[in-house]
């Protein structure tokens, strides 16, 4: 029997209206990065009603454009402005809508959605990855049914949908991208070392890479400002830190960059 209780405005104005609020059969989904204790993760909220892992996602708005949206919906779930933000698929198999999925979020407050409401039809996400530093999330403000999480990205299961196939295919592309896009001054704190920023490529890549050949090209590339302050507190001599050139590291975000890994 389904639980009579008051549905929240926001989740009635979504069922009543939002067709009209919103461009009905296509949203987006965001696989949010991030880097922590040497281990890549992504940022997961919870679907109470299914008991299952999500990506953040939500509806394009009629008058907005689908990377202003996608902006919109990371910003409202972590609180983080500038984002480093690529588009980097479509996603549109025909069953991915699972509608026994949204039936079961409405029933929870005792209503259910009618066979020709907008939310069952079938949905078409735009996929985009961003890369975000870690200690910039306040977990405790994410938008979600019961909060959020950051899993490792070796230790996906249980994701809605095919949440988990979007992740898998955003990692494909930040590797691909990687060749010619600086990313570590999303995933890192300002200041870092070297062995850092390389531990960092090496989890992405899931590949080891020459110590001396990576720190030729990094600081070949221009983007980076070697500092007279080093890591304090290690075994070893205590390596320089660095931090990224802003104004070239933009003009390589839209020149690019130019090598392999």
């Amino acid at each position: 029997m389904a639980i009579k209780a008051t549905i929240p405005l926001k989740q009635k104005t979504l069922l009543e209206k939002g067709d009209k609020l919103y461009q009905p059969g296509i949203s987006v989904d965001c696989a949010i990065f991030g880097f922590h204790e040497n281990a890549l993760k992504v940022l997961l909220v919870k679907i109470k009603q299914v008991d299952k892992w999500a990506l953040p996602g939500g509806f394009i708005y009629k008058n907005e454009t689908i990377e202003k949206a996608a902006y919109r919906v990371l910003q409202e779930r972590t609180g983080v402005a500038n984002i480093f933000l690529q588009q980097f698929n479509a996603f549109g198999e025909p069953d991915r809508s699972d509608t026994s999925i949204h039936q079961a979020r409405y029933l929870e407050y005792g209503i259910k959605i009618p066979k020709d409401n907008w939310l069952l039809q079938r949905f078409i996400t735009i996929g985009f990855y961003a890369l975000i530093d870690f200690t910039e999330v306040n977990l405790e403000d994410a938008d979600a049914n019961e909060g959020a999480e950051w899993i490792d990205i070796t230790k996906l299961s249980n994701l809605m949908m095919d949440h988990e196939n979007i992740v898998s295919k955003a990692l494909e592309a930040l590797r691909t991208q990687l060749a010619y896009l600086p990313i570590g001054r999303n995933l890192l704190p300002k200041k870092f070392t070297m062995p850092e920023l390389q531990k960092l490529y090496e989890t992405i890549l899931d590949q080891k890479l020459d110590r001396r050949n990576f720190q030729r090209k990094l600081i070949g590339f221009g983007i980076l400002n070697k500092l007279t302050e080093t890591r304090k507190g290690g075994a070893h001599k205590a390596p320089f830190l660095y931090t990224f050139n802003d104004k070239k590291y933009q003009k390589a975000l839209k020149e690019g960059l130019y090598g392999t890994w």
